[in-house]
C-alpha cells in the first residue's frame, strides 16, 4: 500500500481519465482532492469515494485561472497538510482546420492546457515540497497526438506539444529534490472530453463548434487503427502505479501508433546524418 496515507491532488477529476485515476489512487489508501471546472460531477465523485471510506474533498476550480488554483491549493492544505502526487490532467480540444481557427480558439486551449498545467504546478509545488515521506511525483496528462498527429487538431496539438517540453524541464530541475516527473500519454478513450470541452468554453468566447467532418478527416490522416486506439479510461490507467512506482519518464497508456513514432525518428536522424555528410 504504497499510497496508504498519502494525498493525492488530481485536476480534471470530475469524469473521464482523472475519475479513473482516482479510483485507482484510492483503492491503494490515498486521501484524494478533486479538482474540476463541472462542480456538480466532481461533488458527486467526491461524495461516491467518501460513501466507500475514502478520505476526499472536491473543489471547483477553473485551471486557467491562477488565483483559483492558488486558493485550491490553500484548501488542500488546510485539510491535507501536503500533497504527494500531483496529476495535472487536463485538456480541452477544439478541432478546426488552421485558417479556420478563430484567436478565441486559440487563446482558450492555450490558457487551459498549457497555463492551466503551469498554474497548478506553481501552485502545488510548495505542498510537494513539504511532503515528508515516499515517493513524490508529478504526472502530466500529455496526449498520443504528440506522436501521431492529425489534421484539424492544430491548436490541442500544439498545447500538447508545450506540456511535454515543459515536463521535461520541470524533470531535470525537480530531480536534485527527489520528486518525478512523468508524463502520460493517452490515446483516444470512451469519456466525455469534446462534451466537456465544448461545456468548459467561457461563453464569452462564444460557443466550441464541433464538426464530425474534422474529425473524420483527423483520423484518416493521423492512420489511426481504431481498434486499438480507443479505450476506457479504466484500461488507460492500468499500469499507472507501476510506471509511476518505476519512475518512468513517459508512460504510453494504449494505441497501436509505434511505426509512425519510429518513422518521425528516423527521419530527425536522418537529418543528423545528412548535416554530417555536408560539414
Amino acid at each position: 500500500m504504497e499510497y496508504q496515507g498519502k494525498t493525492v491532488v488530481l485536476t480534471g477529476a470530475g469524469s473521464g481519465l482523472g475519475a479513473a485515476m482516482a479510483d485507482l489512487f484510492s483503492a491503494e489508501g490515498a486521501g484524494l482532492a478533486l479538482l474540476d471546472i463541472d462542480e456538480q460531477r466532481v461533488q458527486a465523485k467526491a461524495a461516491a469515494l467518501r460513501a466507500g471510506g475514502v478520505d476526499a474533498i472536491a473543489i471547483t476550480v477553473d485551471v486557467a485561472d491562477q488565483a483559483a488554483v492558488d486558493a485550491a491549493a490553500a484548501a488542500v492544505e488546510k485539510h491535507f497538510g501536503c500533497c504527494d502526487v500531483l496529476c495535472a490532467n487536463v485538456g480541452v480540444q477544439q478541432f478546426g482546420a488552421i485558417d479556420k481557427l478563430t484567436a478565441n480558439d486559440w487563446s482558450w486551449v492555450h490558457s487551459v492546457n498549457v497555463l492551466g498545467v503551469i498554474h497548478t504546478v506553481n501552485a502545488f509545488l510548495p505542498l510537494l515540497r513539504n511532503s515528508q515521506g515516499g515517493s513524490r511525483h508529478v504526472l502530466l496528462t500529455a496526449s498520443s497526438s504528440y506522436f501521431s498527429p492529425g489534421v484539424r487538431m492544430a491548436a490541442y496539438v500544439a498545447t500538447k506539444y508545450a506540456v511535454v517540453g515543459y515536463g521535461e524541464v520541470l524533470r531535470m530541475e525537480l530531480a536534485a529534490e527527489g520528486i518525478n516527473v512523468s508524463m502520460l500519454f493517452p490515446a483516444g478513450m470512451e469519456t466525455r472530453h469534446l462534451e466537456s470541452s465544448v461545456a468548459a468554453r467561457p461563453p464569452e468566447l462564444g460557443e466550441s463548434m464541433l464538426n464530425r467532418e474534422d474529425i473524420e478527416a483527423m483520423m484518416a490522416s493521423a492512420d489511426i487503427d481504431t481498434a486499438s486506439h480507443l479505450a476506457t479510461a479504466d484500461y488507460a490507467v492500468r499500469n499507472l502505479l507501476t510506471e509511476l512506482r518505476d519512475r518512468q519518464p513517459y508512460i504510453i497508456t494504449h494505441g497501436n501508433y509505434r511505426k509512425q513514432v519510429e518513422a518521425q525518428q528516423r527521419a530527425v536522424l536522418d537529418a543528423f546524418d545528412r548535416m554530417a555528410a555536408n560539414p
